[in-house]
């Protein structure tokens, strides 16, 4: 059974941050530099929040404020859902989707290690899947 360290370890451990003193359109200008959906919001090695494409949706653009004028302080979530590197891949699935929340960052010893999307643990547990399938034919192929 794999684990969320599994996943940082095949898709690398790179974290997408910024500090909460940053306009929210220097996070969105962060999150289209990098092709993700979310960054991480910290202040030096401390994560202090997160912030997505959804909350500049639901906290900026219709309440009517200013991407440039709003602070990311003023539209993170502050309760930040983690899991340890432990975790199976289906742990972490099962709390992300109960809590619905679409990236989890990989916390170890109160530091970011690394964060996992929904994405990624849908394609481990996809190929997982396939290698068992294949394996299984080769056991069914070999037997006859």
């Amino acid at each position: 059974m794999k684990l969320a360290k599994d996943i940082l370890d095949s898709k690398g451990h790179e974290i997408c941050s910024i500090d909460p003193d940053n306009s929210v359109l220097d996070a969105l200008r962060l999150m289209a530099d990098k092709d993700v959906g979310a960054v991480l919001v910290m202040r030096g090695e401390k994560l202090v929040g997160i912030v997505s494409e959804r909350d500049y949706a639901r906290k900026i653009v219709l309440e009517g404020k200013t991407s440039k004028d709003a602070r990311i302080e003023d539209v993170m979530i502050r309760r930040v859902l983690c899991a340890a590197p432990d975790r199976t891949i289906e742990e972490c699935l099962a709390l992300m989707t109960d809590k619905r929340a679409r990236h989890l960052p990989i916390v170890e010893k109160k530091l970011v290690i690394g964060i996992v999307s929904i994405g990624d643990l849908v394609k481990a547990i996809i190929a997982e899947q396939k290698f068992e399938i294949e394996r299984l034919q080769q056991y069914i192929d070999n037997d006859n």
